[in-house]
């Protein structure tokens, strides 16, 4: 973005932007894995000389490899670890919109748009050539968008640069109006450095236009690009589930936890100088850490209430007395703990539960319904009918595979029912190849 920096920043608004990183930056902090987090720490300790970072490795770190298990690959399709723990920008939104947008035409050409937003994150197909390749109104196809854009990261869904910003401001409660106006009605006044002719016509200060040309400059040109990073090559576990006795007990990893340490004698040591830069300097670095230890703080305390949610709901499965997941949606975990959704994402995304028999990102622990049965009147979870679908295909004779058509008749002998493109679609999420390329011919 060719924006340049200008002028003083206006006191009041400055304290506002400092708000505005603080915030973010506690955002980030949830965000992180355990390896993201270190990384961060031990950066602000080389910045920050108040501040010691320790941390435990005494919970192994777990090779990103498919893991053994307990019980074959065929029968529970979840026990592995992909290969690839990293996730790309589409799979984030896609699992974004299954957990909370409920089957229906709308969220289907939401699914549709999705496939037009690039890795930066920007939306590449125009409201006119959706409503042709789609047969929609124009009406449905804006509100698809917009739902799109609702998602997380700020600013996806865009169709250029301006509507990125304006997005993303609009997005933050600390972000000052100021900006949002300009993002609207100047935005190329603002990138050409035409500032008088913004204070002009929106009777602004130049002061002012500085400060949100500043705040301006700490969005994201590419919401997307985080997601294009390589992801890590280990995990470390954040949750330990522990079963005593039937008993469930949820707990934060060592690794998850490490400790900061304020350097108290350092600190008095520099106010005893009684210089007045030294001392602001100190106290500023004070505050900073003080900051660090609350997000620590409110990080661990949101993952492990939202682990203990999962638990709870789906403690069957961690009692090993089914390999069936229960529904379960971000929103519910959201309205359980009153949290926003997207707290809850951010807390479940990257982050990792151990159990003696496997160990599972928190997210996977989600599934909407989508069949009910006489057995399961709250209905069967995606997970538990795409374990079904793997059973049949395995099992099925080679030189006759089942056909989508057959596995639709032999949910429905279970009283399952879903359609032929359901079950077309789980298939090939499994990566499972069609009957006719599953067919061998195999002498008799």
């Amino acid at each position: 973005m060719a924006l340049q920096q200008g002028l003083h920043q206006h006191q009041k608004q400055a304290q506002r932007l400092a708000m505005t990183q603080t915030l973010q930056q506690s955002i980030q902090i949830l965000q992180y894995n355990v390896e993201e987090l270190q990384d961060f720490l031990n950066q602000k300790a080389l910045e920050n000389p108040l501040i010691d970072v320790s941390t435990s490795r005494e919970d192994l770190p777990i090779d990103s490899r498919p893991r053994a298990s307990t019980q074959s690959s065929d029968e529970n399709y979840m026990n592995q670890i992909p290969d690839d723990t990293h996730q790309s920008l589409f799979e984030y939104l896609l699992d974004q919109i299954h957990l909370t947008l409920r089957d229906t035409p709308l969220r289907n050409l939401v699914l549709f748009l999705l496939e037009y937003i690039d890795q930066d994150g920007y939306l590449e197909i125009s409201t006119e050539d959706a409503m042709e390749k789609t047969g929609s109104n124009k009406v449905d196809v804006i509100d698809a968008v917009t739902l799109i854009q609702q998602l997380d990261p700020p600013g996806v869904g865009a169709k250029d640069l301006q509507e990125s910003l304006l997005l993303q401001a609009e997005d933050d409660d600390w972000a000052p109006e100021n900006a949002i106006t300009i993002l609207k009605d100047n935005f190329n006044e603002l990138a050409n450095k035409k500032w008088t002719l913004i204070a002009k016509q929106q009777g602004m200060t130049l002061a002012e236009i500085q400060d949100a040309f500043d705040y301006i400059r700490t969005l994201t040109p590419n919401p997307g690009a985080r997601f294009s990073d390589e992801g890590p090559q280990y995990i470390f576990p954040d949750l330990i589930v522990e079963n005593d006795a039937g008993k469930l007990t949820v707990r934060m990893s060592r690794s998850a936890k490490p400790s900061v340490h304020f350097q108290q004698h350092y600190f008095q040591k520099m106010l005893q100088r009684k210089d007045e830069e030294v001392t602001r300097y100190v106290k500023d670095k004070k505050k900073e850490f003080d900051w660090i230890s609350r997000s620590l703080e409110q990080r661990e305390s949101t993952i492990l209430r939202v682990g203990k949610v999962l638990v709870e709901h789906q403690q069957d499965f961690f009692l090993e007395k089914t390999k069936e997941l229960r529904p379960f949606l971000l929103q519910d975990v959201a309205l359980k703990l009153g949290l926003h959704e997207s707290t809850i994402s951010r807390a479940v995304n990257g982050k990792y539960l151990q159990t003696r028999f496997g160990t599972f990102e928190l997210k996977s622990f989600f599934s909407s319904a989508v069949a009910k049965t006489d057995a399961s009147p709250e209905g069967l979870s995606v997970d538990t009918v795409k374990q079904l679908l793997q059973k049949f295909i395995h099992e099925e004779d080679k030189q006759k595979p089942l056909s989508d058509a057959k596995i639709v008749k032999q949910l429905a002998a279970r009283k399952i029912e879903v359609s032929r493109r359901t079950v077309a679609k789980y298939r090939e999420s499994l990566n499972i190849p069609s009957s006719s390329a599953r067919k061998r011919y195999e002498a008799n």
